[in-house]
């Protein structure tokens, strides 16, 4: 009986079918949101290298040893993530078939930055967070010269 209660209403009042060009169609891009994941990706990186690892038999100081390495880790990971579905969303939503007129590299670009961001997961590479780093400037300028906008590039850090 609700069922059919539900059937009738949808029948009698149906919704509209909506369009839009990529997921949410807000219009708001900017890679600024891929650079902050990435300079945490660094941070992380760099404090999972300095972090001391204390003596064998010392059980309290390894427990707290393993509890902050294991959240450096999981946010590293976590962030890296994130910078790869910024940047992925940029890739396949912002950039249009123009743009690889002007910029013939421009897929090249954006799958190494997506690889490196698998990189700076897997491993815990001061190169790979460079690298990463250099990948994401390089997009932040092509995207503002497609806006036709000089945004300077800068890191919090």
């Amino acid at each position: 009986m609700f069922s059919t209660l539900i059937s009738t209403l949808k029948n009698r009042f149906p919704a509209p079918t909506v369009q839009a060009h990529c997921d949410g169609p807000c219009g708001v891009y900017d890679p600024s949101s891929a650079r902050i994941a990435a300079e945490a990706v660094v941070s992380m990186t760099k404090k999972i290298l300095d972090l001391q690892h204390p003596a064998d038999d010392d059980t309290q100081a390894m427990a707290a040893y393993q509890n902050t390495m294991s959240r450096y880790v999981a946010i590293k990971e976590e962030q890296a993530q994130i910078a790869k579905d910024e940047i992925l969303v940029l890739w396949t939503d912002y950039f249009k078939p123009v743009h690889l007129e002007k910029y013939p590299d421009l897929h090249d670009t954006f799958w190494k930055a997506a690889k490196l961001c698998s990189a700076c997961k897997v491993e815990v590479s001061t190169q790979h967070c460079a690298e990463l780093m250099e990948a994401i400037q390089k997009i932040h300028s092509i995207f503002w010269e497609t806006k036709s906008r000089d945004v300077a590039w800068y890191t919090a850090s």
